[in-house]
């Protein structure tokens, strides 16, 4: 049960840091300005991690090299402190790779959410700073699949279709989880 505990603990503290890591690099690589709400909880929730990896590592391309190292190794540690929690061993090796899984997974599902606000707030038509920058975020996720499925009665049912794969991909992403986590 503490292992439990504890992992849920990590969890929530890891997917909120390296949550808003990854958010930071998705909104500079659509070009969406920070001088919103959710730019500057961003930049509260990231800027002591990302400001000082930012004198080592630069972009990488159009993507913040700094964010994603931050991202990875906030999701590293998370994975070194439940392998300690479990007794250590034989599975250390394992650890980067459960890292970079952990990193596509809070990806993922920091994307299911993002696309579960998008859907109901355009349900009641809200029209805020906040609601523009969530949707200029899902677009590029959304669009490729409104060319495939038609509109259903003037209901777009990409964001459901798109859910329904990302859910596919996060349960894949935990089996591969899992069994590098138990492995050794």
């Amino acid at each position: 049960m503490l292992y439990q505990i504890v992992s849920f603990l990590l969890d929530v503290a890891t997917g909120l840091l390296c949550g808003a890591s990854l958010l930071r690099v998705w909104m500079q690589w659509q070009r969406i300005p920070f001088a919103n709400p959710v730019g500057r909880l961003v930049f509260a929730l990231s800027d002591w991690m990302v400001l000082p990896l930012r004198r080592l590592i630069g972009s990488l391309g159009r993507a913040d090299g700094a964010s994603l190292t931050a991202a990875y190794l906030v999701e590293l540690v998370q994975y070194l402190l439940l392998w300690l929690l479990l007794g250590g061993g034989d599975g250390w090796a394992w650890l980067p790779w459960l890292a970079l899984f952990g990193m596509v997974r809070v990806a993922l599902t920091g994307l299911v959410g993002l696309l579960i606000v998008y859907a109901v707030m355009s349900w009641v038509q809200a029209r805020s700073p906040v609601s523009d920058v969530i949707a200029r975020l899902c677009e590029p996720v959304l669009r490729p699949v409104r060319r495939i499925v038609p509109l259903v009665g003037g209901v777009d049912l990409s964001p459901l279709l798109v859910l329904v794969l990302l859910q596919v991909a996060l349960m894949v992403l935990g089996s591969l989880q899992t069994s590098l986590l138990f492995r050794g």
